[in-house]
């Protein structure tokens, strides 16, 4: 299939063209092959699924992705054009943002606080005018705090917007690193189990804020998750790795249906 021609997913939703190619990738971390020989696209538009059983390298294939990992074999292709090798940082200026398994915020900032953390890339003015926050510089905050309220407001933590996040119970604190990540304005957003630890109710909190954030603000999505049944209900395309492995590449049902990912999951010995 080309990359510029649109995709149908069996819903009947209409996805763009590919967006980030991951091109014959290997990464090992000495004698360990943590990744080996894995292509698979991701489109513009699309909630993508990663999974697979613990160890199968789903958590380095997205630190691949965001940079903090440089595979020792094949190439990272986005919007058309090979990527050197960047650092996290330069990777986050280009569009993409992440969310963490173990969540990684600030415990003892305010959530407004947190989320004003991922609009400092956006920022113009030099660290001393900040620091000063006079003139231009206090224009400019005030224009990144009322973007960081409305994506408080649209994940529905306007309550606990001045509370330290260090006090927050768990699925609210995974709430806050989801606006800290949308606050960057990705154009890819990667979630790294944003589901692990959650109770039936904020699962479903969960899931769906992230297909409302897949169609309001038309964010394409790449997420690990081991629960499968939310995998069902969210992703577009599903890749299956086992073993730092490709095993399947398709629609939820296709690779629900697929006799290696059954395996997999039924822990069958290879």
């Amino acid at each position: 299939m080309s990359t510029a021609e649109t995709f149908i997913t069996p819903d009947g939703r209409t996805i763009g063209a590919v967006m980030m190619e991951m091109k014959n990738i290997t990464l090992r971390f000495g004698g360990v092959v943590a990744i080996q020989d894995i292509s698979f696209d991701i489109r513009e538009g699309e909630i993508r699924a990663i999974i697979g059983p613990n160890g199968a390298g789903k958590s380095s294939m997205l630190n691949v992705i965001n940079g903090f990992y440089h595979p020792q074999e094949g190439e990272v292709w986005f919007r058309g054009a090979k990527r050197p090798s960047m650092k996290p940082y330069q990777i986050a200026k280009q569009g993409i943002a992440r969310t963490f398994q173990n969540i990684a915020l600030f415990k003892g900032m305010t959530t407004v606080e947190n989320v004003m953390t991922g609009r400092q890339l956006m920022m113009k003015k030099s660290f001393l005018w900040q620091m000063l926050r006079v003139g231009p510089a206090m224009t400019e905050e005030v224009e990144h705090r009322r973007r960081c309220e409305e994506i408080i407001d649209f994940l529905e933590i306007q309550h606990i917007r001045k509370e330290p996040v260090g006090s927050l119970p768990y699925g609210l604190q995974k709430r806050v690193e989801l606006a800290r990540a949308l606050a960057m304005e990705p154009k890819l957003l990667l979630l790294d189990e944003p589901m692990a630890g959650m109770n039936v109710e904020e699962k479903e909190d969960m899931s769906r804020f992230i297909l409302d954030v897949n169609d309001q603000y038309g964010t394409t999505i790449a997420l690990i998750e081991h629960d499968m049944s939310v995998v069902m209900d969210l992703a577009d395309r599903v890749v299956c790795l086992d073993y730092g492995k490709m095993l399947a590449d398709g629609t939820p049902s296709e690779v629900q249906k697929n006799q290696a990912v059954i395996d997999a999951y039924l822990g069958v010995e290879h």
